[in-house]
């Protein structure tokens, strides 16, 4: 069995549980055919010394090692920086000792992993591959900058042994920045086994419409849908908007949909909530609606397809290589008027989508099964275990 050590820049911690959270559950998809271990650093204000916590979830072994960090201070940066790096040289040895040393490394957003990872490479001369996730080298976020973060991104795209985008859209991104390899490979986003099960749908005399989202403004644009739903209860009251989530706008959010004064019992914000729990909202949804500015493949559209609920989200980002007519709509982002049109159309013909059908499509694209399967395969195919 192939020993798989998973490193990431976001990952689920004790302050953050929903931080990176694709990234575990890509890591859990893995662990189904090959023997993976996670190792995770995280800065903290909070501690003087460095902490380590392991958690066995299933059979994901994880490493979390916390370390310390200053908030001010003439070296505070560089403090950071280093250790940074000895974080991951305390975890390392602690794999060591443990007697786990990986055939290959998996490195998940960039570009400190790949740096990592390479390093890693360097010294022991086992391959590494990286998933990317991030949007910052969409055109729109125009927020890959710093020569010398280009330089070091580009080196360690091309000593990568292959890159794993989580979009078409975003591979070809990332090709457009110069960040070449000889083997990029798209891999989806995986959906958690509890959207699989089927429950009965709780009955309810309104239809019910779900987003969920981290609520960034700069990215979501929940204000907007805010909007096109204000246009909508004014000729209709057959609906009920439930939001999930938290994030750094939820509050200017809330107060702007106190302002707008909509009916009674309408719209809800019922805050975080765990997988199990975003997946009993979604199987009683009738739809989910996505009006984000810019996006990769957001695991949240996924989800939904194999609950069978259609989609309403812009066409941006990787969403067009997902959603068609056959699941849902895709509309321009930021436009409210065709949002509230697409709103209106979906309220009245969502059960016309064929909901077996989009749940069958998506757990052959998106169930851990499938998803682990496909980055197993390529793991083999690297190290020579598969050459067909």
């Amino acid at each position: 069995m192939i020993k798989t050590l998973f490193i990431s820049a976001w990952y689920p911690n004790r302050y953050d549980e929903m931080f990176g959270l694709f990234v575990r559950k890509h890591a859990e998809a893995v662990s189904l055919y090959c023997d993976v271990q996670v190792l995770y650093v995280h800065p903290s204000s909070d501690i003087r010394h460095f902490e380590t916590e392991i958690h066995q979830s299933g059979k994901l072994k994880e490493t979390i090692v916390y370390f310390p960090t200053s908030k001010s201070g003439v070296f505070s940066k560089l403090l950071k920086q280093i250790n940074f790096l000895r974080a991951y040289f305390k975890g390392w040895r602690m794999l060591q000792k443990s007697g786990f040393r990986p055939d290959i490394v998996h490195a998940n957003i960039l570009t400190r992993t790949g740096l990592v990872a390479y390093g890693i490479h360097l010294f022991t001369r086992i391959p590494y591959v990286i998933t990317e996730h991030w949007t910052r080298y969409l055109p729109l976020r125009k927020s890959y900058n710093g020569l010398l973060r280009k330089k070091f991104t580009e080196f360690v795209v091309k000593h990568a042994a292959a890159v794993f985008p989580v979009s078409e859209d975003l591979k070809k991104a990332m090709i457009s920045n110069k960040l070449w390899n000889r083997n990029y490979f798209v891999i989806n986003n995986t959906v958690d086994d509890v959207f699989l099960t089927k429950v009965p749908k709780v009955a309810e005399t309104k239809k019910i419409i779900l987003h969920v989202s981290c609520f960034d403004e700069q990215q979501k644009n929940v204000k907007g849908l805010l909007n096109s739903l204000k246009a909508l209860s004014i000729n209709r009251s057959d609906f009920k908007m439930i939001f999930i989530g938290t994030g750094v706008d939820f509050k200017e959010v809330v107060d702007y949909c106190v302002k707008l004064n909509f009916p009674e019992d309408m719209i809800h914000f019922v805050g975080e909530k765990n997988p199990a729990e975003v997946a009993e909202y979604m199987k009683n949804a009738d739809f989910f609606v996505l009006f984000s500015n810019y996006e990769n493949s957001p695991v949240v559209i996924s989800e939904s397809l194999v609950c069978g609920k259609p989609v309403i989200s812009t066409d941006v980002g990787g969403i067009a290589e997902h959603i068609n007519e056959t699941n849902g709509i895709l509309i321009p982002a930021r436009d409210e008027k065709i949002l509230l049109e697409s709103l209106n159309f979906m309220l009245d013909h969502f059960q016309d989508y064929d909901a077996e059908k989009l749940r069958r499509e998506a757990v052959e694209k998106f169930s851990m099964k499938n998803v682990g399967k496909t980055i197993a395969q390529q793991y083999e195919k690297i190290l020579g275990k598969n050459p067909e």
